[in-house]
């Protein structure tokens, strides 16, 4: 569960594709019915998005910084598999190459001040 609180620290985005009805779908319906508010709750910020497709096998696709992405498969696991998972994508962000300043996710807010902090030198 530690991992709940990392996953803005570690990922940029998380995407959940699954289907509405069918039952290899039915453990990432169930976890995020459970878990979604903590998610957020933890996370305010970070994108985690949901997006339903009928007969679409059950995935989580983990953004991590540079824009690499790795496709999770979810289909046929339970709650607790999927929670799983999670946890281990999320640790994998540990070791992922990550931007210059973790905390300016976009460069061109800063813009400004590095260009003027760069022509000072």
């Amino acid at each position: 569960m530690a991992w709940r609180g990392a996953l803005s620290k570690n990922l940029q985005e998380l995407r959940f594709q699954f289907c509405q009805t069918s039952e290899g779908s039915k453990g990432v319906r169930d976890f995020i019915l459970s878990s979604y508010h903590e998610l957020k709750k933890a996370n305010p910020r970070f994108p985690l998005l949901i997006r339903e497709c009928k007969d679409l096998p059950a995935r989580a696709i983990a953004r991590f910084d540079f824009g690499e992405e790795v496709f999770v498969p979810l289909d046929g696991l339970d709650k607790d598999g999927v929670d799983q998972r999670l946890a281990e994508v999320v640790s994998m962000g540990e070791t992922m190459p990550r931007y210059f300043n973790q905390s300016v996710q976009h460069w061109s807010h800063n813009k400004a001040s590095t260009l003027a902090i760069l022509c000072k030198k």
